[in-house]
């Protein structure tokens, strides 16, 4: 793990070069956008808005009982914000898209597309990383953004139907808990997020060796090394951002 993160890390720099040289093309970015956000959006946002609601069945009634059911929308807005929103919808994209693109890149490698572009005097790693680099990069963070608004709007939904708890207190709460901090905090995570899941996917699938056999493995491994690599760098971002509030 420690030196396939090394890797990653050398990739990641040798595409920001390619970038910085001005050969990405805006139409390769629009393209990769499309692929890894903007199909994702729909199972992202479902899965985050099942999750609010869960929560919100399981502690409104508690709450309820304590005489803080007013408190409901900021609790769930809190947990949102801060890891459910970002989190959920990371895991959910690097599901979907970042196995995707691991397998992409992987079915380039055994199929010699890769040693083609390498004849063309073209940086494979900078011509196919760099795009989708910064197409999550840059696109995730508005995901998570949808994410959250979702979500909150899935608690109060329930919290109305469980309760009877009033839109208005809930969204009071909701502004009472929550400071620009937690955002602008949720859209790093976002941002980061989109570089760890396409780094480490496409790193993957550019691994891959000895026929198509190989393919759907490196597709598994892309899959798990991503996740591994979000939680750890969710548990690093929470507490360089929130250590001095626990």
């Amino acid at each position: 793990m420690i030196s396939f993160l090394g890797l990653c890390v050398q990739n990641f720099i040798t595409a920001m070069k390619y970038t910085f040289k001005g050969n990405v093309k805006f139409s390769s970015v629009i393209t990769q956008a499309v692929m890894i956000s903007y199909e994702s959006l729909p199972i992202a946002l479902t899965i985050v808005f099942i999750a609010a609601v869960v929560i919100a069945l399981q502690v409104s009634k508690q709450f309820l009982a304590s005489g803080a059911e007013s408190y409901v929308g900021g609790f769930l807005a809190v947990a949102l914000i801060r890891e459910i929103a970002p989190g959920f919808a990371a895991l959910a994209i690097s599901a979907r898209a970042g196995t995707a693109v691991s397998a992409e890149i992987a079915n380039m490698k055994v199929t010699s597309q890769v040693d083609a572009i390498k004849t063309l005097k073209v940086d494979p790693i900078g011509y196919y990383f760099a795009p989708r680099i910064i197409a999550a990069a840059f696109t995730i963070p508005c995901v998570v953004i949808f994410a959250e608004l979702f979500g909150i709007l899935g608690g109060m939904f329930i919290s109305n139907i469980t309760i009877g708890l009033h839109p208005n207190k809930y969204m009071n709460s909701v502004w009472l808990f929550l400071n620009t901090k937690d955002i602008y905090v949720s859209i790093f995570k976002g941002f980061i997020f989109g570089i760890i899941i396409t780094t480490v996917c496409a790193t993957q699938g550019y691994l891959t060796e000895n026929g198509a056999k190989n393919v759907g493995i490196s597709t598994t491994q892309a899959a798990i090394r991503s996740t591994i690599f979000l939680l750890i760098a969710d548990l690093i971002i929470s507490s360089l951002f929130y250590v001095d509030l626990i």
